[in-house]
């Protein structure tokens, strides 16, 4: 299982002032690349280190992958649709708790736990 190419990393960071967070992070360098009229999501970038910052959408952090995407949410020409992603991973023992679905195509997303209770999104746009 040494192919799973999962796309671009960013950490879901669940926040309790989405104002307050952002300044903190603005002063790590940080910059607002999406979401700048939200009142409860902003996307934030440093180099090719990104983070979200969401506001009362969910409970714990959670670590992201978008595949189909670089560091810089640019399409990629070539890359594993997310279902594709889904059929690795229930091969490999792994049942995602909200599931792709695969009738679809295009964008699409999955999330699995990891051993610690951990959530990981893979979240396809394109």
């Amino acid at each position: 299982m040494s192919d799973m190419p999962l796309g671009a990393f960013s950490i879901s960071l669940a926040v309790k002032d989405l104002s307050a967070s952002r300044a903190f992070y603005e002063k790590l360098g940080f910059s607002c690349v999406m979401g700048e009229d939200s009142k409860s999501w902003l996307i934030l970038r440093n180099g090719t280190t990104t983070i979200g910052l969401f506001h009362g959408m969910f409970d714990r952090n959670i670590l992201t992958f978008n595949p189909g995407w670089d560091a810089a949410c640019n399409q990629l020409e070539r890359f594993t649709d997310v279902r594709e992603l889904q059929r690795r991973l229930r091969a490999a023992g792994i049942e995602p708790v909200t599931p792709a679905d695969e009738a679809t195509t295009g964008p699409g997303s999955l999330v699995i736990v990891d051993p610690d209770g951990n959530p990981i999104l893979l979240d396809q746009h394109v």
